[in-house]
């Protein structure tokens, strides 16, 4: 029997096309992750820069200025030695950390309470947008904006005791004359009034724009139930504005505790130590005589930081428990 085997045509091959470069090869995982972290690192670098030059060298200088026995001669030679916390306690024992240390809790205190105050005042005052409203919030902030020397030469003319303007307007109204700047009883009392009419417009800023956040419509609300202006204020917009209140505090306290120019202007820290604070104490320390004590100096300016660290601490806590 015979098989007969039929041919059957080849199908046709398909004609290949030039090769298809597969391109570079994926960069892997790892690899790009580390990218990543480089390029991080490059947007990060210039604010750790910053902060290694400004804050953490001259914060660890101070440190060690106040843990070593420096002189005007050991600058030079650098044979300061390790005297460890002998300077704090000099400071500690010294007849002028005393009275420093209330004038400084009295400025600063007391500051905060009218600035703040008087610019939540203004604030509210200033948010009914009333006509003028712009150009009186305008006028308010050039104390602000004036160079802290002219402020305070300003108010040591105003307040002197022979030719003051302040003087004269007392005189006008019976009254006797007052020593402001010479007296240990009115120095400090001098000072805080010129420190509190140049931080009034930084709280009137900050807190003018918490109350634009808060929607008119609960003030709509509130007006229908029958709450008048007081009820408003206690109810909606002093609790509302707790978190901008608790920033303009903290600023204010930190900048306050280190104020400087205005009190070396007016009176110097005196007369005597009426109006000697921490600032002014550690800068007559560092620099007011021939034979400057720059370690007790840099301890006093050690005592400053922990203080603004501890109301930085409160803040935090504070903030915590308003997140709960």
């Amino acid at each position: 029997m015979s098989t007969t085997i039929i041919d059957r045509p080849e199908a046709p091959v398909p004609e290949r096309g030039p090769a298809v470069s597969a391109g570079p090869p994926r960069p892997t995982l790892a690899k790009r992750f580390r990218a990543e972290q480089l390029t991080a690192w490059a947007f990060i670098a210039p604010v750790v820069a910053y902060l290694a030059i400004f804050y953490a060298y001259p914060l660890y200088r101070n440190v060690d200025l106040s843990v070593r026995d420096y002189t005007v001669r050991s600058f030079i030679d650098g044979s300061a030695p390790f005297v460890g916390l002998a300077n704090f306690v000099a400071v500690f024992q010294s007849p002028t950390f005393g009275p420093a240390l209330t004038n400084t809790l009295l400025f600063t205190g007391v500051s905060i309470l009218f600035q703040f105050s008087l610019g939540m005042a203004l604030a509210v005052f200033f948010f009914q947008n009333f006509r003028l409203s712009s150009t009186l919030r305008a006028l308010f902030l050039v104390p602000w904006l004036l160079p802290l020397i002219v402020s305070a030469s300003t108010w040591s003319w105003m307040m002197n005791s022979d030719s003051g303007v302040i003087n004269s307007v007392i005189s006008s109204f019976g009254g006797g004359q007052v020593n402001w700047l010479t007296s240990p009883q009115w120095a400090l009392t001098a000072v805080i009034i010129a420190n509190i009419w140049i931080g009034i417009p930084f709280n009137l800023v900050i807190l003018y724009s918490g109350l634009q956040n808060i929607s008119t419509d609960i003030y709509e609300a509130a007006a229908l139930d029958g709450a008048n202006a007081w009820q408003k204020f206690w109810r909606i917009t002093f609790p509302l504005l707790r978190p901008v209140s608790a920033i303009t505090i903290l600023l204010g306290l930190v900048y306050t505790l280190k104020v400087f120019d205005i009190i070396w202007i007016m009176t110097k820290g005196g007369p005597g130590d009426a109006s000697t604070t921490f600032a002014i104490w550690s800068y007559q320390l560092g620099f007011g005589s021939t034979l400057p004590s720059f370690s007790p100096a840099a301890a006093v300016g050690n005592l400053l930081i922990v203080m603004a660290l501890i109301f930085g601490f409160l803040y935090l806590r504070v903030q915590r428990k308003q997140a709960q």
